[in-house]
């Protein structure tokens, strides 16, 4: 697949705060990714830059194979659709759907018009007369109806409710399987997206420490649960990402298979295992207690 983003040694300082720091990874075509990590990790300052919104301090960024800054026949091809996006006061609903018809060279106006319908959206409303959910889904109708090769959602779903959130992953996951393209969740709900998710990268403070296939990193950690020194035992030369105590038993996160020979190994043990979502996983490789020997082992 040809890439559609590529960065490499991308760094972004702002004065003496290094916002991205080294980064290097690509985006394919016709993939769903998460790009992941806590607040102020970066996330936003590399979507900025994709977007030609921000220039980079070093390294090189391309989309689509070009430079972005002032490239219209990149900037054409991209939808960035961003928490708290601003609207002319006298804009309606409707008005931001006529301007979004004439910025997307593949807006789709009748799908558009049945997003529209599912968020029960009033098109004759000022946008600044919405509610913080209702501004949630007009960026989620434009960014789907735009058909960008490139979308990106930053925490696209503020404000929304769960009917609501469910609506916008059931309508992305039916128009993304007839017309693929690049698609971007940058989120903090990732239980809720982890099923539509093919790829993962994580960003913590400002470097990579993710970049994996979903289906790899689902199941590839674990929890073992028991006395003390059976679970330090067995977790002795394992990259271990979590250690919680209560009384005399640990629950240990580590990162291995679930599936594989460490299971038969904690089973033989007489320990209880747990599975670790996708959320648990990126928490506890965050969270700044563990040493990130898996990631490091990559």
């Amino acid at each position: 697949m040809s890439s559609i983003v590529e960065l490499k040694s991308v760094t972004k300082s702002f004065g003496q705060v290094m916002a991205v720091q080294d980064i290097s990874f690509s985006m394919e075509q016709g993939k769903i990714y998460g790009l992941l990590g806590r607040n102020g990790a970066g996330k936003t300052t590399i979507m900025h830059m994709i977007t030609a919104q921000l220039f980079l301090t070093s390294g090189e960024l391309k989309v689509f194979g070009e430079t972005p800054y002032e490239n219209n026949r990149v900037l054409n091809q991209l939808c960035f659709v961003k928490e708290g996006q601003k609207y002319p006061d006298n804009f309606r609903v409707v008005d931001v759907l006529e301007v979004a018809a004439a910025l997307f060279p593949n807006w789709d106006r009748e799908y558009a018009l049945s997003l529209i319908e599912d968020f029960r959206l009033p098109m004759k409303r000022r946008v600044k007369k919405l509610s913080r959910g209702m501004l949630s889904s007009v960026g989620i109708v434009i960014g789907l109806a735009s058909r960008a090769p490139l979308t990106i959602f930053d925490e696209p779903y503020l404000g929304l409710d769960a009917v609501a959130r469910t609506i916008f992953y059931d309508r992305l996951i039916e128009d993304f399987a007839v017309h693929p393209r690049t698609i971007v969740l940058s989120t903090h709900l990732i239980d809720e997206v982890s099923r539509i998710l093919e790829h993962i990268i994580v960003i913590d403070q400002g470097r990579l420490l993710l970049d994996e296939d979903a289906d790899v990193l689902r199941g590839r950690a674990f929890t073992v649960i028991g006395p003390a020194a059976t679970v330090d035992s067995f977790a002795e030369g394992k990259d271990t990402i979590q250690r919680d105590t209560f009384g005399g038993f640990v629950s240990t996160t580590v990162m291995g298979n679930l599936y594989g020979t460490d299971r038969k190994h904690a089973e033989a043990l007489g320990l209880e295992i747990a599975p670790v979502s996708l959320q648990q996983m990126i928490i506890h490789l965050t969270n700044g207690k563990s040493g990130n020997k898996a990631v490091e082992q990559q």
